[in-house]
């Protein structure tokens, strides 16, 4: 593979080689494609919104409520690295349906141009998807929770923002089981 080849060409080439072979990996469904990309963006609105508040927008807080979280200065950084933190591991489930999934990029410290132990992606990935089932699941119930020093609207606001992640768990689950069966004869 030479610089000047098209991506297109490099991510064909690169797909050819994954699927052929005695050990080759069938592609995956249409469902969990569509699956993984959904739960790429799960952590998305929330992570703007968290992006939002450092950057000085109120987002449903009273302004009692916004000077009490302590956003300036160093009080930044942990809004900012968990927004970029928990989008970087939703996109890790675009792995799970791309090639990269069953061989990382050569650039990859460690794991870079050889094939990954399905085994230890699913384990993984169930082990996330159980975290984030614990971690996400109340806040399907955001509107029961008291909105300490926000809104009455921002409160509610507030709760569809982070609904989406509430899905996150369940379709990384779904996903992984069609990694696992994909990959099990390997």
């Amino acid at each position: 593979m030479t610089m000047t080849q098209p991506v297109a060409a490099t991510s064909t080439a690169l797909t050819a080689t994954l699927t052929a072979g005695p050990a080759a990996v069938p592609a995956p469904p249409r469902w969990a494609v569509r699956a993984a990309h959904v739960a790429a963006v799960t952590a998305l609105p929330a992570g703007l919104w968290r992006l939002g508040l450092v950057a000085g927008w109120h987002g449903g807080y009273t302004d009692a409520g916004y000077q009490a979280m302590g956003l300036s200065g160093w009080g930044a950084v942990w809004p900012v690295f968990l927004s970029l933190f928990t989008e970087a591991l939703a996109l890790l489930t675009l792995g799970l349906v791309r090639p990269w999934g069953t061989v990382p990029p050569r650039w990859v410290p460690f794991v870079g141009g050889r094939p990954v132990n399905p085994r230890a992606v699913v384990l993984a990935a169930s082990c996330g998807a159980a975290g984030l089932g614990l971690l996400w699941t109340p806040f399907a119930g955001w509107w029961e929770m008291p909105g300490t020093g926000m809104t009455p609207l921002g409160h509610f606001l507030v709760g569809f923002l982070y609904l989406p992640a509430v899905a996150w768990a369940p379709l990384l689950a779904a996903v992984t089981v069609s990694y696992h069966r994909r990959h099990r004869a390997r």
